[in-house]
């Protein structure tokens, strides 16, 4: 039976069909041709808003201006990652899909901890559609190995990492996965799926088939993305989970407080015109929940005491304003996404638009799938194409892939960038599962 050492190691409970899934680490060896870039250290957040000054300029190519030469990085990496298989899988073809997260997020992003895990993508890929699934940390995010967010954490380098998990699972050495897969579907979303994109351009053959999430060949709306994340250093940003604060010392700090007397401040706030519900307001929708993020030490990954090259967007509106369409999510998906984002790299910033022009050798289906309302990809309305002949933006990617079996821009309506978190979710999720079963690449 198809994984069945796995299937012994993974904790089952009930009766009920479920994915069995395991979370580990694996030692990957990268080699990446990384950019020199003349960048001084960033040290406070003002000098992460001149970064994003330079990087938004018309007058030049910041990234092109700022490169010195390039380098090979060599190292051994640990890369965090989550395998889930259907339970009672008996097939002898197995398809396994890589997932590959954006920007802000951590592989958390194909299973969202949230209102019980309804926004969960593996639920739909594994439990209804049997497909395996491999979901990552990228290099430097989350609980995978944390490296000099400069001249390491690069696009290069993640998509070095990307490439050796891949073999991994193509060869049957990947640790704990007792298997090679024959089939390999590679699924991202944004500069997730842009890593996808680029190894399938440059290694064809790694991958039977591409998902291309909140993703469009139309980099022209990054610097306005840019400008309205307003970006800080992640330590000063959220001091508790990516900086070097003490927890104990915080905790130690609130008991000395003692019990808080809301009627008390109630009332002294009344004096001012003022009620606790709009002191909720301002906390939660301005950095200070950022601030306090990670209060509570069980519910909050941690990347502690980052370099001050690690930035994050400020607060909840400039999450809102790049990744959600307003009245088609629930409000308080916001807060979680908000409390628990994580952080991304100069690095990343100044290598995000190095992707190839074309994929001429990628033989496999493809499908891109955004949402209509998304703003990072196109300005928030696919459809404003200016071209008769041309039915959305995402659909101009078609000329990357001349040699595709197949090509699909699914449009998915009253969704923003980060389609996981909206009401909507689970319906686009069936959209991918299809699109793959019916281009040969379901699991038998």
């Amino acid at each position: 039976m198809f994984l069945r050492s796995i299937l012994a190691l993974a904790a089952v409970t009930g009766g009920a069909l479920a994915k069995q899934c395991m979370n580990f680490t694996v030692p990957v060896d990268i080699s990446a041709r990384n950019g020199v870039f003349n960048l001084p250290t960033l040290q406070s957040n003002l000098d992460a808003t001149t970064f994003a000054q330079n990087l938004t300029n018309i007058r030049a190519n910041f990234t092109k201006a700022s490169l010195l030469d390039y380098t090979t990085v060599t190292g051994k990496y640990m890369i965090s990652v989550k395998f889930c298989t259907p339970d009672n899988d008996n097939g002898q073809n197995p398809t396994v899909q890589v997932l590959t997260h954006g920007i802000g997020f951590d592989k958390t992003y194909w299973d969202v901890p949230f209102n019980n895990f309804n926004y969960s993508y593996i639920d739909v890929a594994v439990d209804q559609y049997k497909y395996c699934t491999l979901s990552i940390d990228r290099l430097g995010v989350g609980n995978s190995s944390i490296a000099d967010p400069l001249n390491v954490i690069q696009a290069p380098a993640e998509l070095s990492a990307l490439y050796e998990l891949t073999k991994m699972l193509r060869m049957g050495t990947l640790p704990n996965v007792p298997r090679a897969f024959e089939k390999i579907v590679h699924v991202g979303h944004s500069f997730g799926a842009s890593l996808s994109y680029t190894l399938a351009a440059m290694y064809p053959t790694m991958s039977d088939g591409l998902i291309l999430t909140g993703y469009s060949a139309n980099g022209s709306f990054l610097p306005s993305t840019i400008a309205s994340w307003n970006s800080k250093l992640a330590r000063l940003n959220q001091p508790l989970r990516f900086g070097n604060v003490s927890y104990a010392a915080v905790q130690e700090a609130v008991s000395m407080v003692g019990n808080v007397n809301t009627t008390a401040i109630d009332q002294y706030l009344a004096k001012f015109n003022i009620n606790l519900a709009e002191v909720q307001q301002v906390v939660q929708t301005t950095d200070l929940a950022d601030f306090i993020a990670g209060l509570d030490p069980s519910s909050l990954p941690k990347m502690a005491d980052l370099p001050s090259g690690y930035l994050t967007w400020t607060d909840a509106g400039s999450n809102q304003y790049a990744f959600l369409y307003p009245g088609h999510f629930d409000p308080e998906i916001l807060f979680f996404a908000e409390s628990s984002k994580f952080p991304y790299t100069v690095g990343e910033i100044l290598t995000i638009g190095g992707a190839p022009m074309m994929a001429p050798m990628f033989t496999g289906p493809v499908q891109i799938f955004t949402g209509n309302e998304d703003f990072i990809f196109c300005g928030g309305d696919c459809m404003a194409t200016g071209d008769p002949s041309l039915p959305s933006i995402p659909a101009a990617a078609k000329k990357a892939f001349p040699a595709a079996s197949a090509f699909e821009a699914y449009i998915q309506p009253n969704t923003g960038h980060a389609l996981n978190v909206h009401y909507n979710a689970t319906a686009g999720y069936k959209v991918i599962q299809e699109f793959l079963n019916n281009h040969g690449l379901a699991p038998t």
